[in-house]
């Protein structure tokens, strides 16, 4: 079938890569929302934006379905963002190098585009997808891997190089 079968990598590397990035992913998500509420509570406080009568910003931010939303549509695009970014440069995250995994294209020899990459985020259900390795344990691949025609290969350590960022 692939030649690369035998170097795929299994569910439990996988998923310590995906605690890993998880744990950046929070942390982008907090610095994200600090910055964007800062810059919330500042235009509200000069009046650029309207308080609709709440004493203090807080009790707006909390109220008000508008700011929350935006607040969480602002978070989830810089993680998406980060998986993105760091999957179309050098197909892996810091979890993944970490773990010494790296996402290739079943397809071609180049990198896989934005679009599949997309695809394969949203495809993953924030891991679930990544259960079916469990199943699949002869092929080794996830939901995403299928959807998007990529797989997960483990790397040694020679592989794993910083060149590719």
């Amino acid at each position: 079938m692939n030649e690369n079968l035998d170097k795929r990598a299994g569910f439990f590397r996988r998923l310590a890569a995906m605690v890993y990035d998880g744990l950046i992913a929070v942390a982008i998500g907090m610095l994200t929302a600090l910055i964007f509420i800062a810059c919330l509570t500042a235009l509200i406080e000069n009046n650029v934006l309207p308080d609709f009568g709440f004493e203090h910003v807080s009790d707006l931010m909390q109220q008000s379905m508008a700011y929350k939303l935006s607040v969480q549509i602002w978070v989830g695009f810089w993680i998406c963002a980060f998986f993105l970014w760091f999957w179309k440069n050098g197909g892996q995250t810091l979890g993944m190098r970490a773990w010494r995994i790296r996402i290739y294209n079943l397809q071609e020899d180049h990198p896989v585009g934005y679009g599949r990459l997309l695809l394969r985020l949203v495809s993953a259900f924030g891991g679930l997808g990544t259960l079916l390795v469990l199943l699949d344990y002869k092929h080794k691949l996830a939901l995403q891997d299928r959807v998007t025609h990529t797989e997960v290969l483990l790397l040694s350590s020679e592989e794993n190089h910083h060149r590719a960022w």
